[in-house]
């Protein structure tokens, strides 16, 4: 869907420019609503919002859980890194993400994958995130979002990490037919 109202999906051409990229998930309560309301509300802070495809995933480190619907967005914004970190957790918050074990289930989850050519490491953020390029239901959606990214720590583009990851983090991973809107309501 190309109306600006409703933010766009599919791969259009941007590399290490200086697009922030979040991976966003969930597997507790109606997936699909939690993930179009963060995207609305991540919209208010971030320009020219697209999405990946919808995957779903089995869960990561703690596997006794429900399946997730995960996928990557690319946008623009002002923030720093450490106000989108305070934003992303006031969204989360805001969707009905309540404190759990550690990668346990959730409502959501939203994670700071990389900001343009950003690299930092403080206690309560690393960008690029540290873990991404281990994680299919990262690197897969954000693969097919934009294939030619480069880690700006590894040098390496999206597309190479992808089909580079260990079965194991693959397994499982299904690309869905959902089609997430955000832009008129929640």
């Amino acid at each position: 869907m190309n109306d600006d109202r409703f933010g766009t999906f599919g791969n259009a051409s941007v590399s290490n420019d200086d697009s922030v990229f979040l991976g966003i998930g969930g597997n507790l309560g109606d997936r699909v609503a939690h993930l179009r309301h963060a995207l609305w509300l991540l919209a208010q802070d971030c320009d020219d919002l697209t999405i990946s495809p919808v995957y779903e995933t089995p869960p990561w480190g703690d596997t006794d859980q429900p399946m997730f619907l995960n996928l990557v967005a690319r946008g623009k914004t002002v923030l720093s890194p450490q106000l989108l970190l305070a934003r992303v957790k006031a969204i989360e918050f805001e969707v009905g993400r309540r404190p759990t074990r550690r990668w346990g289930p959730r409502v959501i989850d939203i994670d700071i994958l990389a900001m343009g050519r950003t690299i930092e490491n403080g206690p309560d953020l690393a960008i690029p995130h540290a873990l991404m390029h281990e994680r299919g239901f990262v690197m897969v959606p954000l693969a097919e979002l934009e294939p030619e990214w480069v880690h700006p720590v590894l040098g390496t583009s999206a597309s190479l990490i992808a089909a580079s990851l260990p079965d194991d983090a693959r397994l499982g991973i299904k690309r869905t037919p959902i089609e997430i809107v955000w832009g008129v309501g929640r």
